[in-house]
C-alpha cells in the first residue's frame, strides 16, 4: 500500500468521508416543504460530495457493500409488516397488496398529521390521524412481482407481472419534500392500468373495534375529505373539526408509455392552508425522475457514508443497515419525535408518541452511527419546555416538569390517560420518571458532541425541573436514608415506594445535575441538596432473585420492561466493572428475562445490552438471534397489535454495545464480540466525549485503532491490543500516552488531534471493508 493510500484511509478521509452537503430543505427555487427546514449545521460538520464518486474517497464499494443488504421480494407482500417502506421523516409510504383487490397498495401517512381536539386526550384528541392511499390497479391479474428496495439510493424498484403484461416501477419519498414519486413504465397490455386514491376517515386508529379501546363521550370522527379536479392535479381536502387541515395532492405526467405520480401531503394548524402547500410541492417536484432524484440520492449518499460498520454475521449486518435506512426514512431533527408507529400509520392502539421507553429506544442509536442529524429529541425537550411545566399538577408548576405517558408532537397529553402522577397517590397512576430517562437521551447527545448548547439550554433547566419534582417527595425513614413514597415502574403494573426505576432516574439525575454544574460553572443553590441526595437515598431494594420492582414488590412475574434495570442499563449506575455488583446484575438478568410469558421483542435488545456490559458478546448474540427469529418482521418491522417502531432501531443499538462501549469516560473497543467473528470493522464510531473511533479486528484480536477528538475532551481507551503498544498520530509521530493499567491508556488529544494505536512492533494493514462473512444469509424481504 503505498504511503499516500495510507495516510488518506488514517487521515480526514476517515473522519470526512461522510460527505455532501444536506438538502433536507431544498426545493426548487430554494424553498423548504412543509414542515422541513433547511438542515441545520451538523456537529462533526460535513463535506462536500459533488462530484465524488459512488465509490468513496474511502475506497468502499458503497453501492455494492449496501447492495447486499437490499431487501427483496418474489412474493407479493400482504401488510405493512411484509412490504417495502419509504420514508423521509415527514411522509412515508409502505407498498404491499390491497387487502380483497387486484392492485397494489401505496400507503399515504405523514407525521404532522394530527387530530387537534385536547378535550379527548392524546390517544383520540391529539391522535396520529390517518390519511389514505393509492392503489396502482393493473388491466390484468396479478401473477408476481420482483421489487428491490434499494438501500443506497433509498429507492423501491422492480415489476409487478400480470396476465395482460408487465409494469415496471420505481418509487422514492424524496429526502427533502414531502412528495411521493412513482415512476411505471407497462407493457403494451397494461397501458391501461391506473391510479385511484382512498382517502380514509379522519378518525384515532385506537377507535379499530379489534382493539376494544372505546372513545371517550362526545367524540366522533372529522367530516369526510372532499375531493377536487383542476387540470391535471387533484385534491384531497381533510378539514379538522379542532381547527386546521391536511391535503394531499396529486398529479400524474405521461411521456409515451411512461407515466409517473407525484403525490404530496401537507398539514397546517391552526390555519387551512395546506392546500396551496401541497399544490406548490407537486408542481415544484414536476421533473423528471432521475433529475428529480439527484438530490435525493445525495443526501442519502451523504447519510450512509457518515459511519461504517461490518461484521461477519450476514443476516444481522444487513439488518443492521436496514435500520440505519429506517431511522432516517422515520426521523429528522425537525420533523416530531417519533410516535410508536413512525411515518407509517396503520391501525394500532397506539397513535401518539410514548415517553415511557419507546422513544428513548428509538433513538440511541443515532449517537455511535454518527447520524446527530437526526435527534428531534432534544430539539423537542427543548422548544416545548412550557408545555412540560404546564401538564404537572398546580402546586408544583412553579419548579418542577414531568412528560405524562403519552402525547402529541407538541408534547401534549390533553388531560388524557397516563399524565404524570403524584408520587404516594394511586390515581392518577404515579408514573413520575419518563422526562427525566428522557433526558438521559439529551445528555448522551450532549455527551456524543461535547456541544455545550445542549447542556445550557435543554438538559441542565429541564433535568433540575424534573429532579426537582422528586424532590418535593422524598423523606427520611427511621433509618435516616431518604426514601420515596410509591411510584410507578413501567409496565409492571402495581406501585411500589422505593421503586427502583425511579431511584435509578433520580441517582443518575442528581449525579449529572453536580457535573453540569460544575462544567457550566453555575453555582445552584440546589447543589448541597443534590449532594444529600446522593449520600442518603436509600439503596436499591433486591432479594434473592436480584432487583425488586420496589420496596416490598418483588419481581415475581413475566414483564417484557426492563424500567426496575435501568440502574443497570442504560444509566450505567450499577455496572459490571464493580465485582461486588457482578452477582447482582447476572441474578437480576437471568431472572428477568427467564418468564418467558410476557417477553416481547425489546426484552431481548435489553438482555444483549446488559449481557454486552457483562463482556458476554455470545450471550449478546443468542438474545438478538432471538429476536430475529422470533419478533423481527420479513421486512425488519416490528408489531405488537399495531405498529412499534422502537424494537428493531434498538437492536442496532445492541450491536453497538457489542462493538464499542464509551461510558463513565472510557472508551471500550470491542468488548463483546462472539467467537463466531473473528473479524469486524468500524470507522467513524461516535463515542462519547465526541471522538470518532475507526478500528479493525482480524483473526479474532484487535489490530488497531484511530481516533479522532472533535471537542479535546480526555481520551481513556480499553483498547483490548495485547502487548506493548505504540501510539502515534496520523503521519507516524509519536503521541504522548500513560498506561493506567488493566488494559487501560489515556492518550493527550487535544480538538481536531488523532491517534492511531497498535501493537508495537506490528504492520497492520490500515485500510478498510467489509469482512469476510460467516457463510450465506438470506435477504430481508420476501424473497424466492
Amino acid at each position: 500500500m503505498s504511503e499516500l493510500r495510507r495516510r488518506t484511509l488514517l487521515g480526514g478521509a476517515l473522519a470526512g468521508v461522510a460527505g455532501g452537503a444536506l438538502v433536507g430543505g431544498v426545493v426548487a427555487g430554494g424553498v423548504a416543504g412543509p414542515g422541513i427546514a433547511a438542515a441545520d449545521p451538523v456537529v462533526g460538520g460535513e463535506g462536500d460530495l459533488s462530484g465524488a464518486a459512488e465509490r468513496g474517497w474511502d475506497g468502499l464499494d458503497w453501492p455494492g457493500f449496501l447492495g447486499s443488504a437490499d431487501l427483496r421480494w418474489q412474493r407479493m407482500p400482504t401488510a405493512w409488516y411484509e412490504g417495502p417502506f419509504l420514508g423521509n421523516g415527514f411522509l412515508g409510504s409502505g407498498v404491499y397488496a390491497e387487502p380483497g383487490a387486484n392492485a397494489v397498495r401505496f400507503t399515504v401517512g405523514h407525521s404532522q398529521v394530527q387530530d387537534h381536539r385536547p378535550e379527548f386526550g392524546s390517544l383520540f384528541g391529539l391522535a396520529r390521524l390517518p390519511i389514505g392511499h393509492f392503489t396502482l390497479e393493473p388491466v390484468g391479474a396479478i401473477t408476481g412481482v420482483d421489487w428491490r428496495l434499494d438501500l443506497w439510493n433509498a429507492e423501491l424498484r422492480g415489476t409487478i407481472t400480470t396476465s395482460a403484461g408487465s409494469l415496471a416501477l420505481r418509487a422514492i419519498v424524496h429526502s427533502g419534500r414531502s412528495l411521493l414519486a412513482v415512476e411505471v413504465r407497462p407493457t403494451e397490455g397494461e397501458r391501461g392500468f391506473r391510479w385511484v386514491f382512498h382517502p380514509e376517515e379522519a378518525v384515532s386508529p385506537r377507535t379499530a373495534p379489534q382493539f376494544g379501546k372505546p372513545p371517550p363521550p362526545g367524540y366522533v370522527g372529522n367530516p369526510p375529505a372532499t375531493v377536487s379536479t383542476s387540470g391535471d392535479r387533484t385534491l384531497a381536502v381533510q378539514e379538522l373539526l379542532g381547527g386546521g387541515e391536511h391535503v394531499t395532492a396529486w398529479r400524474e405526467h405521461t411521456v409515451g408509455s411512461l407515466r409517473t405520480l407525484r403525490a404530496a401531503v401537507a398539514w397546517s394548524f391552526p390555519g387551512r392552508t395546506a392546500a396551496r402547500e401541497a399544490l406548490r410541492l407537486v408542481d415544484s417536484g414536476w421533473l423528471p425522475f432521475d433529475l428529480l432524484a439527484v438530490d435525493h440520492r445525495e443526501w442519502w449518499h451523504s447519510y450512509y457514508r457518515k459511519s461504517f460498520l461490518s461484521v461477519p454475521d450476514q443476516r444481522l449486518q444487513s439488518f443492521y443497515w436496514i435500520q440505519l435506512y429506517k431511522v432516517a426514512s422515520a426521523a429528522r431533527r425537525d420533523a416530531p419525535v417519533l410516535a410508536t408507529c413512525g411515518p407509517w400509520l396503520e391501525p394500532t392502539p397506539w397513535p401518539a408518541t410514548w415517553w415511557n421507553l419507546n422513544v428513548q429506544l428509538e433513538y440511541w442509536l443515532i449517537h455511535g452511527s454518527n447520524h446527530l442529524e437526526l435527534d428531534a429529541v432534544t430539539r423537542a425537550l427543548g422548544e416545548h419546555q412550557d408545555n412540560l411545566v404546564g401538564q404537572l399538577a398546580e402546586p408544583y408548576r412553579g419548579d418542577s416538569a414531568g412528560i405524562p405517558r403519552t402525547t402529541d408532537m407538541n408534547l401534549l397529553n390533553g388531560g388524557g390517560p397516563y399524565p404524570v402522577g403524584i408520587p404516594g397517590q394511586d390515581t392518577p397512576t404515579p408514573e413520575v420518571g419518563n422526562l427525566t430517562w428522557a433526558l438521559h437521551n439529551v445528555w448522551l447527545s450532549y455527551r456524543h458532541t461535547m456541544d455545550d448548547r445542549i447542556l445550557r439550554g435543554v438538559l441542565f433547566p429541564l433535568l433540575r425541573r424534573a429532579v426537582n419534582y422528586y424532590l418535593h417527595f422524598l423523606a427520611p425513614g427511621p433509618d435516616g436514608r431518604l426514601h420515596l413514597p410509591a411510584t410507578f415502574s413501567p409496565e409492571y403494573g402495581v406501585n411500589a415506594p422505593d421503586c427502583n426505576y425511579d431511584l435509578a432516574l433520580l441517582r443518575w439525575g442528581c449525579r449529572t445535575l453536580i457535573d453540569s454544574a460544575t462544567l457550566l460553572r453555575i453555582a445552584d443553590p440546589l447543589a448541597a441538596q443534590w449532594k444529600r441526595v446522593l449520600d442518603t437515598l436509600v439503596d436499591y431494594p433486591v432479594d434473592a432473585n436480584g432487583f425488586m420492582i420496589g420496596a416490598g414488590v418483588p419481581f415475581a412475574k413475566s414483564h417484557r420492561h426492563y424500567s426496575h434495570l435501568l440502574s443497570v442499563y442504560p444509566l450505567y449506575e450499577v455496572t459490571w466493572e464493580d465485582p461486588a455488583r457482578r452477582d447482582l446484575i447476572d441474578r437480576s438478568l437471568r431472572h428477568w428475562i427467564g418468564f418467558e410469558g410476557a417477553l416481547q421483542g425489546y426484552s431481548f435488545t435489553g438482555a444483549a445490552s446488559i449481557s454486552a456490559q457483562a463482556l458476554r458478546g455470545d450471550d449478546a448474540a443468542f438474545y438478538l438471534g432471538e429476536l430475529l427469529r422470533r419478533f423481527v418482521q420479513p421486512n425488519t418491522m416490528y408489531k405488537e397489535s399495531g405498529p412499534v417502531i422502537e424494537t428493531p432501531l434498538s437492536a442496532a443499538q445492541s450491536l453497538h454495545d457489542m462493538v464499542c462501549q464509551s461510558w463513565g469516560g472510557v472508551i471500550r473497543l470491542f468488548p463483546a464480540i462472539p467467537a463466531s467473528w473473528p473479524d469486524v470493522a468500524v470507522r467513524d464510531f461516535r463515542t462519547q466525549g465526541a471522538f470518532l473511533l475507526s478500528a479493525s479486528r482480524s483473526g479474532g484480536a484487535t489490530r488497531w485503532l484511530r481516533v479522532r477528538s472533535e471537542a479535546g475532551a480526555p481520551c481513556v481507551l480499553r483498547p483490548g491490543i495485547a502487548g506493548d503498544l505504540t501510539v502515534r498520530d496520523g503521519r507516524g509521530r509519536e503521541r504522548r500516552w500513560r498506561d493506567l493499567g488493566g488494559g487501560t491508556i489515556e492518550v493527550e488529544l487535544r480538538r481536531g488531534e488523532e491517534a492511531v494505536v497498535h501493537r508495537r512492533g506490528d504492520r497492520p494493514d490500515f485500510e478498510l471493508g467489509p469482512v469476510p462473512a460467516n457463510g450465506p444469509a438470506q435477504p430481508w424481504g420476501l424473497p424466492a
